[in-house]
């Protein structure tokens, strides 16, 4: 990797607002003179979009926890080699939405207790962590709302209803206390331009 090179992630619940704030940081590094890349999970290569229809898309029911775990890490190990290494080799700063965090709780969290399990196969076959992680933080049911007026065919997680986006917003908030050094907090219940402001900070505090 090169040392100009930084790996930044945007974590939170559906509807938090952070493929928004991706997309704002990811103008302001370019106008900036910074030469960054933008790109999401799943997805972000050719292979892991193919893998994001098959678990974004369909009855909530339509897999395990167990065999999404699989199918993640599958199209975050394709996305790994084919887009974030090679950016990250280059000295580019790669900003992805969503990466290993999610797995940790959408995943490990969701529907049993696998956090040992995405943990054991991260380590196995990814074995990568962010520089910094920005997680937005809202409020579960007003997040919510926001990510099913979308309406997108892409709401398999957000049928599964408020308790989970509860659930998935507690899990977050842990994970912030697990990585303290990693992950900053974003208060995503102010206005878009101050949630923006608030991320350019945290990025520029990392620095």
């Amino acid at each position: 990797m090169s040392a100009t090179a930084r790996f930044i992630t945007f974590e939170g619940i559906d509807g938090s607002g952070k493929s928004t704030q991706a997309r704002r940081l990811h103008n302001y590094l370019r106008q900036g003179g910074s030469d960054a890349i933008l790109t999401r999970e799943p997805g972000g290569s050719a292979g892991a979009e193919e893998i994001r229809a098959l678990v974004l898309q369909g009855d909530p029911a339509r897999w395990s926890a167990e065999t999404e775990l699989l199918l993640f890490t599958a199209a975050r190990r394709d996305h790994l080699e084919r887009l974030i290494l090679p950016a990250l080799d280059a000295g580019q700063t790669v900003i992805c939405d969503r990466f290993a965090d999610s797995t940790r709780l959408y995943q490990g969290l969701s529907r049993g207790d696998l956090r040992g399990k995405v943990d054991a196969l991260h380590d196995l076959m990814i074995g990568v962590e962010p520089d910094l992680t920005l997680l937005i933080d809202m409020d579960p049911e007003a997040a919510l709302s926001r990510a099913k007026a979308r309406q997108t065919a892409e709401e398999r997680f957000e049928d599964f209803g408020l308790d989970l986006q509860r659930k998935m917003r507690a899990g977050f908030l842990a994970l912030a206390e697990e990585f303290p050094k990693r992950i900053r907090l974003i208060d995503g219940n102010q206005s878009e331009d101050a949630v923006a402001r608030d991320v350019i900070a945290a990025v520029a505090q990392s620095a």
